[in-house]
């Protein structure tokens, strides 16, 4: 639900610049749902005893020790998603570079995750600001590099 209701600003921000919504929102907002199952789950693992006693269903405790095969999907799907996003507005390659650099961060956060320390965890939760950073600096600067060769043919 967390992440159904978070990345939501994705579809409200491209029906409010174009006035409707089209699949380069839709994908950009299914990365990002994908996006938020994974790092939520790594947050959850920090909790996994406490959500146990209390009969929650966290997904930390549903995936259990198949964690960072989960992670790897949820990632690898919206590394996907994004990209298609990107490439179906138009974004070019200095989008692509900095979608490369989110994929590596993703993949450090899977190989490096320790689900029974609860600070490596939250490291690890913390360390996905990047990506959204990474993300909007790719764009940014895709977006300036296509303005700058319109500008000088």
């Amino acid at each position: 639900m967390l992440g159904l209701t978070f990345k939501w600003g994705a579809l409200v921000g491209w029906a409010a610049v174009t006035g409707s919504l089209a699949l380069p929102a839709l994908a950009l907002y299914a990365g990002s749902v994908l996006w938020t199952i994974g790092y939520d789950t790594i947050y959850a693992h920090q909790d996994k005893e406490d959500d146990a006693l209390l009969g929650l269903k966290s997904t930390a405790l549903r995936f259990g020790g198949a964690t960072p095969r989960w992670l790897a999907g949820f990632y690898a799907g919206a590394m996907i998603m994004w990209g298609a996003a990107g490439l179906l507005a138009g974004a070019g390659v200095v989008f692509l570079l900095a979608l490369g650099l989110v994929a590596l961060q993703l993949a450090w956060q899977i190989r490096t995750l320790d689900m029974d320390d609860a600070g490596n965890c939250l490291a690890r939760f913390r360390s996905n600001r990047l990506i959204g950073w990474l993300l909007l600096a790719g764009l940014a600067a895709d977006m300036g590099l296509r303005a700058l060769l319109s500008a000088h043919p």
